[in-house]
Formats: C-alpha cells, structure tokens, sequence
C-alpha cells in the first residue's frame, strides 16, 4: 500500500477515487509512566514513555486506516494526515485518515 501526504503521485494516474479512509485508537495514560514522566519534568528531557506511546498509536492508527483502505479495493493512499483530541482527562485519540484510491 502506498501512503503519501501529497494529492498526487508522480508518474501515477488515479484510476478511481474510492473515498476517505481513516484508523483510529485511544491510549490513555497510566500511573506508571505518570510517575516516571513526573519525576522526568523535575529532572528536564525527552520524557521517552509517552514519545514511545505516542509513536506506537500513530502506528496503529495508521495500520487500522490501511486495512480500511484495503477492505475497499485501494492501492494507495493520498492527502495522508493525523490529528490528536483529548477525550477524557488522561485520554487521547490519534485518527489517521486520506483518500483512498486505486492507481493504474
């Protein structure tokens, strides 16, 4: 599966557009990597549990919105984007979301 963040990609010819595709998931933090963030701040630095976190939803996000592409006959994925919305205190969804197409 191609995924880029540009409309188009050269040398390519869209044969059909197949509509938005997107993958989601919510990760909530936990008391854990609360306490290790929390001495961390005092300390100073990347507090690396939460980029790790963050890193493995965007993964997840974005292999969840392939498989929805997939499911609908695409060979790529354009305009490729993510987005990032607290749901709850200590909660956060990471959405990927693009068009899915199907290339010549």
């Amino acid at each position: 599966m191609i995924t880029v963040t540009t409309e188009t990609i050269e040398g390519r010819k869209i044969e059909e557009v197949l509509g938005l595709v997107r993958g989601n998931t919510i990760r909530a933090r936990n008391m854990g990597r609360d306490i290790i963030a929390g001495l961390r701040n005092i300390v100073g630095g990347e507090i690396k549990e939460y980029t790790r976190m963050l890193s493995q939803a965007r993964d997840q996000a974005l292999e969840r919105m392939v498989h929805d592409a997939e499911a609908k006959g695409a060979n790529a994925i354009l305009s490729v984007r993510f987005t990032t919305s607290q749901t709850m205190a200590g909660a956060a969804e990471i959405l990927a979301y693009g068009t899915a197409v199907r290339l010549k």
